[in-house]
C-alpha cells in the first residue's frame, strides 16, 4: 500500500484523501523450571504426561506405605525402615529442587524458592520429620505437573498458529508438479494447492475457485470463498478446488512466517506486574530466611521453657509457608493465558506488557479506510469535463493508476477492464499526500486529490464534492473526476458501541478523507470526534494531541492498517494493526495484530486484558493473604508442616487453576 493520497474534496483548500489511512516466568524460576523439566517434554516443547506421571507413581509407592506404617518403621533399629522408604522418595521427588538450589548458590543466586524448600526439608529430616519433608517435595512436584499442564493448555492456541507452517509447496516446472520446501520458492513462481493442503506462500489466484479455512490465522471457523484474482495467505487450508497461485512474497516475508516471529518474540516483553513480582521475590526471600533464623535462635534464648527443637521446627514451617511459588508460577501463567486466549480469538498480542497497557486505555483512535471501512472500492460515477467522454476519462485514470497496488487504483483498473501497455506510461511519480503524476503518450497527466489540483494551479469548477473522488487533468487542463465508493465493515458500529459500554471515554477517527465523508461516517458509527483531510505526518500530530489530553493514567490506542499508519501505530500507547489485509509495516510496528480485520476485536482485546489483570490480582491478594495467616499460625506453633504444605503448594495450585480461567 503506497504512501500516497487521492482526493475526496469538500472545499477548495487542503482537500485530499489519504489512499488509506511478554509473557515469561519470573527469571530464576523460569530458568530453573525449564532446565530441569526439559526431559518431560518432547522435541516440540509439548508436555509428555507419561514422563511426568511415572516418577510420581514411584514416589507414591514408597511414600504411601511409609505414612501408613510410620510408627512401625520408626521403631525399627535406628529407624532404618523409615529412612529406607522416605529418603529414596525424598530424592526422587526433590532432586530437581536440590540440584537447582545448589546450582543457584554456586552462581551467587542464593535466595529463591528452591533454597527455601531445600533448607526447610533438610531441616525437617534433621529433626526426624521425614514424612513432612517428603510431603513438601512431593506436593511441590505435583504442583509443577499442574503448572506444566496449564502452560501446555495455554500454549496450545498459540501452537496452532505454528502448526500451520507449511511443509512443502507444489511448484509448477515445465508443466510438472514438484514438491519443494517453501523457502526455495521465488516471487512470480506458480504453485498448485490441492484440496486439503496448506497454502505455503502468499500469492494471487490465477486459476481456480475454492473455499479456504482461515481459522489458524484469524480465529474464524467459517470457511472463506476465494476466486480468480484474489489474494490468499500462507497458512490457509484449501478445502475444495485446485488452486493455481502466483507467489507474491517470499516465505520469510509471508503472513505465517511473520506470525510465528510475533509469537516467539512475545516472550520478551513482560508486564509491569510480572516485573514487580520478580523484584518482590528478590527482596521477600532473604527477609523470610533471616526471620526464620531469628525464630529458630531467639525464643530459646529469651523465653523460659522454650526448646531449640520446637522453635527450629517452627522456623522450618515458616520457611515452607513463605515459599513464593504461587506467585512466581501463577502470575506469569495468568498473562500467558491472556496472550494464548487472545490468539485463540484471532488477536495476536506481542507481549504481556501490552495487556497491562490495554487496561488503562480511555481513548481509542481508528483509521478509516481498511479499518472501519471495507477498503474495497468501486467506481460509482464518472464525470468527464472539457471535451472528454466517460470511456476516455476512465482509460486515462487506469493508465495513470496502472503502477499502483492501492485499492482505489485497483477499483479503477477493474472498472476499466482492458489491458494497458506499460510503454505508454512513463515518468511515473507518486506525490505523497496528493496523488500521482505520469506521462501518458507524452502528455503530463495527474490523478489525485482536489489539493493536487490546487498545487498544480489547475482550474476546476467544483470543490464541494461528496465521496471518495479522484480528480484528473492532462497538460494542466481539468479532465473530470471519478467517484469511488467504500462500505463500512459489518461490525464497525458494533465495535464503537462495545467500547462505550466498556467505559472507554473517547472514540476518535483520523482520516485523509474530506470533511463531508468523515462527518457522515462518524455520525453513522456514533464516533465522538474525528479529524479529516490529514496527511500521514498530520496523523502523528493528531495522536500527539490526544496523548497529551488522555490524562495522567489514561492511555491511547490506535488501530490502522496502511503503511502510512505505521508511524501513528508506533507513537500510540498501544498500536493495533489489521493483520489480514494490512501492510507489513503496520503489522510489524503494531503491539497487537487483529488477524480478522474486524474492528469489534478491539473491544474483545480490552476485555481479555481486563479479565487477565483481574485474575492476576486475585492470585496476588489470595496468595499473600493466605501466607500471612499461616505465617502467624506457624510462629505461634498452631500450624504444622502439613498446613505449611497447603499454604505453599495448595495456594500455588489454586492460583494456577484460577489463572487458566483467562483462556475461557
Amino acid at each position: 500500500m503506497k504512501q500516497k493520497v487521492h482526493s475526496e474534496s469538500s472545499g477548495c483548500s487542503n482537500c485530499e484523501h489519504d489512499h488509506h489511512e511478554n509473557h515469561n516466568h519470573a527469571h530464576n524460576h523460569d530458568e530453573n523450571h525449564n532446565h530441569d523439566h526439559d526431559h518431560n517434554h518432547d522435541g516440540s516443547g509439548e508436555l509428555n504426561l507419561k514422563n511426568e506421571i511415572l516418577p510420581l507413581v514411584a514416589i507414591l509407592s514408597l511414600y504411601a506405605p511409609g505414612v501408613i506404617f510410620e510408627n512401625q518403621l520408626h521403631n525399627t533399629f535406628y529407624s532404618i525402615g523409615e529412612y529406607l522408604l522416605f529418603i529414596p522418595a525424598y530424592l526422587l521427588s526433590g532432586w530437581s529442587v536440590l540440584k537447582t538450589a545448589g546450582r543457584n548458590i554456586l552462581k551467587g543466586r542464593v535466595f529463591d524458592e528452591t533454597f527455601l524448600m531445600t533448607v526447610a526439608t533438610l531441616g525437617a529430616i534433621a529433626i526426624h520429620k521425614l514424612p513432612e519433608a517428603v510431603g513438601v517435595m512431593l506436593f511441590y512436584k505435583i504442583g509443577e505437573l499442574f503448572q506444566d499442564i496449564a502452560v501446555s493448555r495455554s500454549r496450545s492456541s498459540i501452537k496452532a498458529l505454528l502448526e500451520v507452517r507449511p511443509d512443502y509447496a507444489n511448484i509448477q516446472i515445465e508443466g510438472e508438479l514438484k514438491k519443494v520446501p517453501p523457502e526455495t520458492v521465488n516471487i512470480g513462481d506458480i504453485i498448485v494447492v490441492k484440496p486439503g493442503e496448506k497454502i505455503p506462500l502468499d500469492g494471487e489466484i490465477i486459476d481456480g475457485n475454492s473455499q479456504v479455512d482461515t481459522s489458524a490465522l484469524t480465529g474464524e471457523s467459517v470457511p472463506r470463498s476465494v476466486r480468480l484474482g484474489e489474494t490468499v495467505l500462507a497458512g490457509m487450508i484449501n478445502k475444495m478446488g485446485v488452486l493455481s497461485i502466483k507467489v507474491t512474497k517470499l516465505f520469510d516475508d509471508s503472513s505465517i512466517a511473520k506470525i510465528v516471529d510475533l509469537v516467539q518474540n512475545a516472550k520478551s516483553k513482560k508486564a509491569e506486574t510480572e516485573k514487580f513480582i520478580t523484584k518482590f521475590a528478590r527482596y521477600y526471600t532473604p527477609i523470610v530466611v533471616f526471620t526464620s533464623l531469628a525464630v529458630a535462635i531467639l525464643p530459646p534464648l529469651f523465653i523460659s521453657g522454650a526448646t531449640s527443637s520446637e522453635w527450629v521446627y517452627r522456623a522450618l514451617i515458616l520457611l515452607v509457608i513463605s515459599c513464593p511459588c504461587g506467585l512466581v508460577i501463577s502470575i506469569p501463567l495468568g498473562y500467558f493465558g491472556g496472550v494464548g486466549g487472545a490468539a485463540k480469538r484471532g488477536i495476536l498480542v506481542k507481549g504481556s506488557t501490552f495487556l497491562d497497557t490495554l487496561n488503562a486505555v480511555n481513548t481509542v483512535v481508528f483509521d478509516k479506510t481498511g479499518t472501519l471501512t471495507q477498503g474495497v472500492f468501486k467506481v460509482v460515477e464518472i464525470v468527464p469535463k472539457n471535451g472528454y467522454n466517460e470511456p476516455e476519462l476512465l482509460q486515462l485514470a487506469a493508465k495513470v493508476e496502472s503502477h499502483s497496488n492501492h485499492p482505489i487504483a485497483q477499483s479503477i483498473l477493474k472498472a476499466y477492464g482492458g489491458k494497458i501497455d506499460d510503454s505508454e506510461v512513463r515518468d511515473y511519480e507518486e506525490i505523497a499526500g496528493y496523488g500521482i503524476k505520469a506521462k501518458i503518450e507524452n502528455r503530463v497527466a495527474i490523478a489525485g486529490s482536489d489539493r493536487l489540483l490546487h498545487r498544480e494551479n489547475i482550474a476546476h469548477d467544483n470543490c464541494q464534492l461528496e465521496g471518495t473522488v479522484v480528480h484528473l487533468a492532462v497538460d494542466n487542463i481539468y479532465a473530470g473526476y471519478i467517484v469511488i465508493a467504500d462500505e463500512l465493515k459489518e461490525d464497525a458500529r458494533q465495535a464503537i458501541q462495545a467500547l462505550k459500554r466498556m467505559g472507554v471515554e473517547r472514540t476518535v477517527m483520523l482520516t485523509g478523507d474530506n470533511q463531508a465523508i468523515a462527518s457522515q461516517i462518524a455520525q453513522q458509527l456514533g464516533i465522538d470526534a474525528y479529524e479529516a483531510e490529514l496527511l500521514p505526518e498530520e496523523k502523528v500530530n493528531a495522536i500527539e494531541k490526544l496523548l497529551s489530553t488522555a490524562g495522567k493514567h489514561g492511555k491511547v490506542a490506535f488501530i490502522g492498517d496502511g503503511i502510512n499508519d505505521a508511524p501513528v501505530i508506533a507513537r500510540a500507547d498501544v498500536g493495533m494493526a489489521m493483520g489480514g489485509l494490512g501492510s507489513d509495516a503496520a503489522i510489524e510496528t503494531a503491539d497487537i495484530v487483529i488477524m480478522t480485520d474486524a474492528p469489534s476485536k478491539v473491544a474483545e482485546a480490552i476485555q481479555i486484558a481486563r479479565k487477565t489483570r483481574t485474575i492476576v490480582w486475585q492470585n496476588i491478594i489470595f496468595a499473600l493473604a493466605i501466607k500471612a495467616v499461616f505465617i502467624g499460625l506457624g510462629i505461634f506453633g498452631i500450624a504444622t508442616m502439613w498446613e505449611a504444605v497447603f499454604a505453599d503448594v495448595g495456594v500455588a495450585l489454586l492460583a494456577i487453576f484460577n489463572a487458566t480461567r483467562v483462556m475461557k
